[in-house]
């Protein structure tokens, strides 16, 4: 592949990612809201570039097979702030795509376009959107964006509804996690694959309680390794008894599907905090 560009690569998964990237196309544009970004690789050049700005995206695409689009706001907040980034953002990415003939968008969706759904639900990739907030709702409006323009204007996506990819350091997550390496495996394979067309998957590890299905993404070839199962009696100890009428225990969207429209859910993630027994991923 001659060139990608990966938005959001200053954020948290987004300079994780960099590295991964890089090394599947001889150019690699890298591109976020900062100045700049440290260690720029031997075949990688940094674009400062506002997602919002229609002009700006559509010169960063120009000449790109693919985009790697991990740009937004990353948390739930007000409407005003979701709508720049994450709306009109997903909007530019995707009809600069089509003007510059980008062949493909790998978005970084969210199991939120999905989080009322309640856990014990075993969902596949076919599950109806059901937003936990303003920010699951820019994922389902970006999911649609992108069948829109695969059907219309043959742009192909797929879109990775990740659940949790950060340390386990609650019960949710025994389920949910997706570690960093299964992570740059999920997009490896969705920029290598030959044929997507509009396609959903779920950025979720070989977790034993993974309460998603991938059955009907399995020819992307997404062979997850990681099992946060090691982390649950740590987990469930820590915890005690679930709330059985928490929204945050029942529901897919976790802390998201409990929270007031507008307020943080990653406030109540502590994504931060490591366990006595966990590694970096």
């Amino acid at each position: 592949m001659k060139k990608i560009v990966l938005t959001g690569a200053a954020g948290r998964l987004g300079s994780y990612l960099r590295e991964h990237v890089a090394k599947l196309a001889d150019e690699f544009v890298s591109t976020d809201l900062v100045d700049n970004v440290e260690n720029i690789l031997p075949n990688e050049t940094y674009v400062k570039a506002d997602l919002t700005n229609l002009d700006e995206i559509v010169e960063l695409l120009k000449g790109a097979d693919m985009v790697v689009h991990f740009g937004a706001y990353g948390d739930e907040s007000t409407f005003e702030t979701i709508l720049g980034p994450n709306i009109i953002g997903a909007y530019n990415i995707w009809e600069a795509a089509y003007r510059n003939g980008v062949r493909r968008v790998v978005y970084a969706s969210s199991i939120h376009a999905v989080g009322m759904h309640p856990k014990n639900e075993f969902i596949g990739t076919d599950a109806p959107h059901r937003p936990d907030t303003f920010y699951g709702l820019a994922k389902c409006f970006s999911e649609d964006l992108a069948s829109l323009y695969w059907d219309k204007r043959g742009v192909e996506s797929i879109c990775m509804r990740i659940l949790s990819c950060a340390n386990v350091t609650n019960p949710r997550a025994v389920g949910s996690w997706l570690s960093y390496p299964d992570l740059a495996h999920l997009v490896e394979r969705c920029v290598t694959t030959p044929v997507c067309g509009f396609s959903i998957i779920y950025g979720v590890s070989n977790n034993d309680r993974a309460p998603v299905d991938n059955a009907k993404a399995s020819f992307i070839g997404y062979r997850p390794k990681d099992n946060a199962e090691q982390f649950a009696e740590e987990m469930f100890a820590q915890a005690g008894t679930l709330n059985t009428t928490d929204f945050g225990n029942m529901c897919h969207g976790g802390p998201f599907a409990a929270i007031e429209l507008g307020n943080s859910g990653l406030a109540q993630l502590n994504l931060n905090e490591k366990t006595a027994s966990q590694k970096e991923g």
